[in-house]
Parts: C-alpha cells; sequence; structure tokens
C-alpha cells in the first residue's frame, strides 16, 4: 500500500475515537495459563500490535463460563476474577500505546476439543460435527456427538455472556465482540443442519435467531449505555468453510437485524473478503452486494470486514466505496504487527509463512520460528 489511503484516517467507531480504520482481527493462540489467565507473553503480543499502529485490537475468542463454553486448551477466558486481573495488562499495554482494545466472548459449542470443565461437548443438537479437530489447536480425530443443551443449560450459557462481557468491562476493556460465527455455539443455533431443534430455539428462522438475540439483548443490558458490543458473523464455518446461508441476502439480512435490534452496536464479517477482486467488480458488480454492504444497508450500523485487506486495492475499494468501516487483518499482521506504520511509510509488507502457526498456532511457536 502506497500513498494516501483511507485506512489511515482517524475515524469514530461504535463510539470509540480510533487513530486509522485497521484493526487485529481476533486469532486463537492457545497460550494462556492451563487455567485460563493470560499471560505476561500475550500481552507484549497484544501490545505489538498497537504499537505498529494498529487502532483498534479484537482478542482472540475469550470462554465465557465453566460449564460448556471453553473450546481449546490452553484458551484465555474471563469467568472469575483471577482471569479478569489477568487481563488487565493487556489492555493497559494496549492502550498505553494509543490503541483501543474489545474482547472476544466465546462459546465453542458442539464443536469445543480441549475443556477442563467437561468431558463432552454440547450444542443446539446432538448432531456430529463434520469434519476433524485441529491440529494447530492441539486436537485430533472427529468431533464426538455432542449433548443437546437443555433449556436450563441455554440460560446458563446466556448468562454467561453477560457475567463475562460485565467482568470485560470491569477489566478496562473498550468494549465486547459477541462470536456468532464460525461454527460456534451462536453460529450452530443459526445453521440449518447443526440445528435441528423443534422447540422455541430451532424449528425455523425465527427460532435459530433467538439465542443471538437474547445474547445480545442481555449482553447490551448488562454493560450499559457508552460500552460498545459488537456481533461476529460468518458464512463459512472452521469446520465447514464453504457454506453459505441457503436464505442468500434476505437470510443475511435478517441475521444482521436481529443483531442489531437487540442492541449490537456494530457488525463483523468474518472472511468476508477472501473472494474480492483487486480489480473489477465486487462479487456482483455492484455496491450493497457484498456482506458488509448489506450490513452497513441493512441495520445502519457500522461494520468490520474481514479476508484479504492486506491487499491494497482491495481495501481501498472496500473503504472508498463504503461496503465498510474497519478493515481487520489476521494473518498478515502475524506477519507485519506493524502493517499500519509500513501503510504510512509506503514500506512492502512481509509475506505470511504458515509455519507461524504450525504445527502449533501458539505465541511460542510463532517466537521460535521468527528466530530460526
Amino acid at each position: 500500500m502506497t500513498g494516501t489511503h483511507s485506512a489511515l484516517t482517524a475515524c469514530r467507531f461504535a463510539g470509540m475515537e480510533l487513530r486509522n480504520r485497521f484493526a487485529l482481527a481476533p486469532m486463537t493462540r492457545v497460550s494462556a495459563t492451563e487455567d485460563g489467565r493470560a499471560t505476561p507473553e500475550m500481552a507484549d503480543y497484544y501490545g505489538d500490535f498497537a504499537r505498529g499502529g494498529f487502532a483498534l485490537l479484537i482478542t482472540e475468542g475469550t470462554y465465557t463460563d465453566t460449564a460448556f463454553s471453553q473450546g481449546y486448551l490452553y484458551q484465555p477466558g474471563i469467568t472469575d476474577e483471577a482471569q479478569a486481573e489477568a487481563w488487565r495488562p493487556v489492555v493497559e499495554q494496549a492502550h498505553a500505546a494509543g490503541a483501543r482494545i474489545v474482547l472476544q466472548l466465546m462459546h465453542a459449542g458442539a464443536v469445543a476439543q480441549g475443556n477442563r470443565f467437561r468431558d463432552r461437548a454440547a450444542g443446539p443438537s446432538a448432531v456430529q460435527p463434520l469434519g476433524e479437530q485441529l491440529a494447530k489447536y492441539r486436537g485430533g480425530g472427529r468431533w464426538p456427538v455432542p449433548l443437546e443443551l437443555t433449556h436450563r443449560q441455554i440460560a446458563e450459557a446466556v448468562h454467561g455472556f453477560v457475567t463475562a462481557a460485565a467482568r470485560a468491562r470491569e477489566a478496562g476493556f473498550d468494549g465486547v465482540e459477541i462470536h456468532a460465527a464460525n461454527g460456534y455455539l451462536l453460529d450452530q443455533f443459526l445453521t440449518p443442519y447443526t440445528n435441528v431443534r423443534t422447540d422455541g430455539y430451532g424449528g425455523g428462522p425465527e427460532g435459530r435467531l433467538r439465542l443471538v438475540r437474547e445474547v445480545t439483548a442481555e449482553v447490551r443490558g448488562a454493560v450499559g449505555p457508552g460500552f460498545p458490543v459488537g456481533v461476529r458473523f460468518s458464512q463459512g464455518k472452521i469446520n465447514d468453510p464453504s457454506w453459505r446461508w441457503p436464505g442468500g441476502d434476505a437470510e443475511a439480512a435478517a441475521v444482521f437485524e436481529a443483531a442489531a435490534g437487540a442492541g449490537a452496536g456494530y457488525l463483523h464479517l468474518a472472511g468476508s473478503g477472501r473472494d474480492w477482486a483487486a480489480d473489477g467488480p465486487m462479487p456482483s458488480g455492484r455496491l450493497g452486494s457484498t456482506l458488509p454492504a448489506l450490513a452497513r444497508k441493512a441495520t445502519g450500523l457500522p461494520v468490520i470486514a474481514n479476508g484479504g485487506l492486506h491487499r491494497d486495492a482491495v481495501a481501498r475499494r472496500v473503504l472508498d466505496e463504503e461496503h465498510a468501516d474497519l478493515l481487520a487483518i489476521g494473518t498478515a499482521a502475524l506477519a507485519n504487527p506493524d502493517l499500519p506504520r509500513k501503510v504510512a511509510a509506503g514500506e512492502e509488507q512481509a509475506s505470511f509463512d504458515p509455519r507461524l502457526i504450525e504445527p502449533l498456532a501458539t505465541l511460542e511457536n510463532a517466537q521460535a520460528r521468527s528466530r530460526a
């Protein structure tokens, strides 16, 4: 990226004053302590992105309760005061370097592959997840058939999101992001083939949207005004990347409107830009055809786009043609923690080395690769 770039302009996003339009995408690093506390290494890791010029940092998915939410061993949590306090140095490093930081709240549901509280995963229905567990997050083999959550357990999951959000605010975070993407619990409720319930949480589009509405509304009410609450959606999943909403734009709009109506302050579309071309038309050739642009049009909310947005031509178009308000950068940020500063200086970006997250997506592995 060279020359004057729209991503370098300051903006107000969901009530947060940001120095530019670059956000760090949430990326699972499974590098917390065994009991889910953030570490000094994690504080330095996030601090590096803030010092590198990223305006908004979105943390990795953080588990929200001591029942079924944890998805991976050594995943960070925010289920008690000790875990919340461990996040403070992360927040402090981000703020000291001029960045804002939001905590992503995650419940893994049926695709949990490492939970120190439970021996078995639970989801909307007793349907075996597609594919195999993720080796880079210490998993292996097929996911087992999950338990079907009872109404009481669903209420406990909602309560977990709510208490986690309140702890995040107390720990100094600038907002929270509800993870309803990538095949995790809330996305499982949205998806017909993983949600075959016939009660009020299934049975049709409205029922499948109910849990997203409840979690968003309850979190919004718990944290009070002036504290951003975002919701992240995607079509593809960690175990089914080619999945697309069967109802197309109409279903997408209904999903976005449900979150907005429940009190979301922004939407984040994961993987939304992977198929965008650098030149020529966006997918269907007109403004409003991309998922981020559809989300903005349907809800009026500010939107974060994600996927391939380190590419200069694509990034410029996403912002200049008003498809989205912020650019979330993932693996390119791992290769370039100072990417915004490189953009400002017109410097070339380093290419992403997949070995940074293989065989394990840990900070220790990445550091070892960097020294090699």
